[in-house]
């Protein structure tokens, strides 16, 4: 099945943001796979910019690479995390480059001196991006999110183009639209007033959803879901509710226990056939709900209180532990607040210590102070990207004795810059998509303990930064005892430093979160929970000791 037999599936939203459409999508797409399907997802938002590159994080959360280098949403690392595939910029589409697209045919002459509207225009833009995942891959299944919320004025357009998508695929074309079912405690019952406004909303854009996905707190009744399905227009059997479950990785099953994958394959006239049995994941969950051991980490960075900003490092680090049959206590630590006087506080129960990534001045100081204190103390630690920058700068300062060192991002009169901008950068003034973006190839240093954790000297990972480490130093650095142990075949930059004589100290320029899945889980994240754990016990046996004492 391809080309003109690629099913197409829309997953809407209604009510309100943040129900969850990435991960129902991805779930959707999760049941599809494991029955032998070849699936893509893909993600419209409908916001101006051209993409989230330049975005603060508490606008939209974590900004996700791709291997080609795209900035994407988040939620395109929940697809990959699911679906174990990469993505590409073709998955994540925002209205900013769908008009820059347009704009830049009509400047090319392209509509041959044609009034630029909506409708045809940018609709048929919108439907040219819908479909060009299946006309160019061999893909069953192109599955779509719609961003936002149906009502908005920002997805007019998009839902417009699903409108005519549904008439022109015909049963090729299955919309499934998500809402809230809230629960007014003082009436002791769950309202599906605000779902049948939605889907109203979506009917009014021409738009009849095929499927609804209820997303509520506990179970509905029976009697209620039949409720939803006569007032919104669908079939009895076409109202699945998405209940909160401690996980996402549930979200599956969920769906998979209310044979949602069965109901869209009617849809799309396809066979039911055998229901698929999810081996690995189940393996992943069962151990993730069995294990009895824990570790504490604690996550060192300047956006703590917004967890969507390190998404990909809290899913890689829940999944290590998993597979390293542990419980994650993970702690978010705010770097603003550290200082010398109080991190022993932060810190001194902490089984590792992961500095977080990200740019800018603020909280830079808390990074170094706790770099400082887990170096010297012995505690396992992971720096990515400015993470690792900033070992380089702590270490430059407090073991080679340079006061003044620091990143030219922070200070460019520093006369010992350890982190510096990169050659290509320095003529570079606009911001967006500028930085070193997507897969770059790493040579490791044989027998290092990055490549032992690895097996091999020679990976591939992702990367999103300027600034790098300054080479000028090297010597001197692994005099005295921080070895560059990997660095780019093809320019000779470091990619990564680790500290001789310690337990796990190790810095990546890369970002190893962004290739974690559930089916394989990162190397890197892997060992350090493994070394967590290790950490844990030692930790444990003192205390243990102490308490038989007295």
């Amino acid at each position: 099945m391809a080309g003109n037999s690629t099913k197409y599936v829309f997953v809407t939203g209604g009510v309100v943001s943040s129900l969850g459409k990435g991960i129902v999508a991805a779930s959707i797409g999760k049941l599809l796979q494991a029955r032998g399907y070849k699936v893509t997802i893909q993600k419209f938002d409908p916001y101006i910019n051209v993409d989230p590159g330049t975005l603060n994080p508490y606008e939209h959360g974590e900004c996700y690479v791709t291997n080609d280098g795209h900035e994407a949403d988040l939620d395109l690392g929940h697809y990959e995390r699911f679906l174990d595939k990469p993505t590409s910029r073709a998955n994540n589409i925002t209205t900013g480059r769908i008009y820059q697209n347009v704009i830049r045919k009509e400047r090319q002459g392209d509509y041959l001196g044609k009034t630029i509207q909506v409708i045809p225009h940018i609709t048929d833009e919108i439907k040219r991006n819908v479909k060009l995942l299946g006309q160019k891959e061999d893909y069953d299944f192109v599955i779509t999110e719609i961003g936002g919320v149906v009502g908005d004025i920002e997805s007019l357009p998009f839902v417009e183009a699903v409108r005519q998508l549904k008439w022109e695929l015909k049963n090729r074309c299955v919309v499934i639209h998500l809402t809230y079912v809230p629960y007014i405690k003082a009436a002791g019952e769950f309202k599906t007033k605000p779902t049948q406004h939605s889907v109203k909303q979506l009917q009014q854009a021409g738009v009849q959803p095929d499927i609804l996905v209820l997303r509520t707190e506990s179970r509905l009744s029976d009697g209620l879901l039949e409720k939803v399905a006569r007032f919104c227009n669908v079939d009895d059997d076409s109202v699945v509710q998405s209940v909160d479950m401690p996980s996402i990785y549930e979200i599956p099953l969920l769906l998979k226990e209310q044979k949602m994958d069965e109901k869209l394959l009617r849809k799309v006239n396809l066979e039911i056939g055998e229901s698929p049995k999810l081996e690995a994941w189940n393996l992943f969950l069962s151990k993730m709900h069995n294990a009895t051991d824990e570790v504490n980490i604690a996550l060192v960075g300047k956006y703590v209180e917004l967890h969507d900003a390190y998404k990909s490092i809290d899913e890689s680090l829940l999944q290590a532990a998993a597979y390293n049959d542990v419980k994650l206590n993970l702690k978010f630590v705010q770097s603003e607040e550290l200082n010398p006087s109080n991190i022993d506080t932060y810190l001194k129960d902490q089984d590792a210590v992961i500095i977080a990534p990200g740019f800018g001045q603020r909280g830079i100081e808390g990074k170094l102070v706790a770099l400082e204190y887990t170096r010297t103390h012995n505690i396992p630690t992971l720096g990515i990207c400015l993470g690792m920058q900033c070992m380089a700068i702590e270490f430059a300062r407090n073991v080679l004795g340079y006061s003044d060192a620091n990143s030219a991002e922070f200070d460019d009169t520093s006369r010992h810059a350890v982190v510096d901008l990169m050659d290509e950068q320095k003529s570079v003034t606009e911001l967006g998509g500028s930085m070193r973006l997507g897969a770059y190839k790493c040579t490791l240093v044989a027998n290092s303990k990055l490549a032992r954790i690895y097996g091999t000297t020679h990976i591939e990972e992702r990367h999103r930064h300027r600034y790098e480490f300054n080479i000028a130093f090297k010597d001197e650095f692994e005099k005295h005892g921080f070895v560059a142990v990997g660095e780019n075949p093809d320019t000779g930059l470091i990619e990564a430093l680790e500290l001789r004589n310690h337990p796990f100290y190790i810095g990546v320029q890369f970002h190893p979160e962004y290739k974690s899945t559930i089916v394989h889980p990162s190397p890197l994240f892997l060992s350090f929970v493994a070394e967590a754990k290790k950490q844990h016990k030692n930790i444990q046996k003192p205390q243990q000791t102490q308490s038989m004492q007295a």
